[in-house]
């Protein structure tokens, strides 16, 4: 069972910050990648790379391969499954609104 209170807070922390969802996004598209590698195009400093890391593995969303010096990250995708879980429970309430509100902005910009 999925400990909602715990998973989905460390999960939904980790995803508030733009720099991180870049950072799953570069991994979702390459598969995995080097810590140098993450670090260059975003122009930080390893210190501060390290710190977005350590959140992304706190709320499970990556794992860390050590090889020799090389350190590799790879996404972990069950707590964004999980996420999306979650978030779809909550679809049956939010769609119908979101679709009067599109009817009701369409109709507006007719006028």
């Amino acid at each position: 069972m999925v400990n909602y209170r715990t998973d989905l807070d460390n999960t939904f922390a980790a995803l508030s910050h733009p720099t991180r969802r870049h950072i799953l996004t570069r991994l979702e598209r390459e598969h995995e990648c080097t810590i140098s590698d993450l670090a260059q195009p975003l122009g930080m400093k390893l210190p501060a790379l390290m710190k977005h890391l350590d959140v992304l593995a706190n709320a499970s969303l990556i794992r860390r391969f050590k090889e020799g010096r090389t350190v590799t990250v790879r996404i972990s995708p069950m707590p964004l499954r999980q996420a999306l879980g979650w978030l779809h429970r909550y679809d049956r309430f939010w769609t119908p609104r979101l679709d009067r509100l599109k009817a009701y902005a369409e109709a507006k910009d007719k006028r």
